[in-house]
């Protein structure tokens, strides 16, 4: 069976998150593409004719403030990014509105920082928000809060963004339109690649960079989205903005750029929650013999498998599980707080009962509270 989806003519997505960047909206520094957008707006217009709920991630508020200010180059100092996010937010969900104008179609502006979906009980109210926007029939248009984002609390560029979105809103496909005719194997055949069933070293080693003036990222936080959007079972798509028709052309089959499958056995929510919607502070390394009972056993990480921790956390808390090299492989909400970890680590002998006897097995992470990464 083949990774690319059958012709979706006669059946439309549910819900389907497209992320345009920076250089599909503009057409220099500061200056919006209007006939693009307008474009773009038509194509999604048919796509939601069709059925589909489309959500809307959309670059260019920086962009626009710089052109605003004259500038010619992306500020340095935080404040300056902030600055410019906030002249050109505005700018830009007038030009969105206005696209849909004539498709009698109303935006919806979600500006998020990371902390917003961080959190268990704002992560579902977040949810809860955008399922009552599609359901009153709005178009969301979602941009990171760049006004007040400091890098504690920033998704970093919006491929991560709408990757996130699209694990949190059960998308079932991602759409990340930019300059980027789609991953090309430069070392290889010098193509297009136009189906990724895995993403392996290979794979990743093929990404590159960014040298845009007004973007984030490039192909390496692209592949890095696929990969959270993948696992939550959406299929990603990676093509060039500029390309005619090019929504219309992914949904009847003929993508010009790279698929992405999605993985045979999605996360479930919470396990996602944990996996991609976590910073943590701490650390619980492991040693040699813990790492297969956790990847291939699916075991919970147990006392005698610990070796130390690293940062502060408490009982409850998310943190990372690392493998003698340091390399994160899980992470989990610990049974125990960074004061107690070096107490029990490598135990699993009666003195284990005699420091915390109320606990039958000195499970660190129980199986349940834990996700590979």
């Amino acid at each position: 069976m083949s990774a690319v989806p059958e012709n979706l003519a006669g059946r439309p997505p549910k819900r389907v998150i497209i992320k345009l960047g920076t250089g599909v909206l503009t057409s220099g520094i500061g200056q919006l593409d209007t006939g693009r957008i307008a474009s773009v707006c038509a194509q999604i217009a048919g796509l939601r004719a069709a059925g589909s709920q489309v959500i809307v991630v959309s670059s260019g508020a920086v962009g626009l403030g710089m052109g605003r200010l004259g500038l010619i180059s992306r500020p340095g100092l935080l404040a300056q990014k902030q600055a410019c996010a906030a002249i050109g937010q505005s700018l830009l969900m007038q030009t969105w509105q206005r696209g849909f104008e004539p498709h009698h179609g109303t935006v919806a502006q979600v500006l998020l920082t990371h902390e917003d979906v961080r959190t268990r009980s704002r992560h579902l109210a977040v949810k809860a928000s955008f399922e009552a926007m599609l359901e009153y029939g709005t178009i969301p248009v979602v941009n990171e809060n760049d006004t007040v984002s400091a890098a504690e609390i920033e998704f970093g560029d919006n491929d991560t963004l709408s990757a996130m979105l699209a694990s949190l809103l059960h998308a079932d496909y991602l759409l990340i339109l930019s300059t980027a005719p789609g991953l090309i194997d430069l070392k290889g055949t010098g193509q297009i690649v136009p189906v990724v069933s895995r993403i392996t070293p290979e794979i990743e080693a093929m990404a590159g960079g960014t040298t845009s003036a007004t973007a984030v990222g490039g192909m390496i936080s692209k592949i890095s989205a696929a990969r959270i959007a993948t696992k939550a079972g959406c299929g990603v798509f990676i093509a060039s903005g500029s390309e005619e028709d090019v929504i219309p052309r992914i949904f009847s089959g003929h993508n010009p750029g790279t698929f992405f499958a999605p993985s045979g056995i999605p996360l479930d929510a919470r396990k996602r929650w944990m996996a991609y919607f976590q910073r943590p502070d701490g650390k619980i390394d492991i040693n040699e013999k813990a790492v297969p009972a956790l990847r291939e056993q699916g075991g919970s990480l147990l006392a005698v498998g610990v070796t130390g921790c690293r940062g502060m956390f408490g009982a409850g808390e998310i943190i990372d599980i690392c493998d003698p090299t340091g390399t994160v492989i899980a992470r989990g909400k610990a049974s125990f707080g960074a004061e107690d970890v070096p107490r029990i680590a490598g135990l699993n002998t009666p003195e284990s009962k005699k420091i915390f006897p109320h606990r039958r097995r000195l499970e660190v992470v129980h199986r349940n509270d834990l996700v590979l990464i």
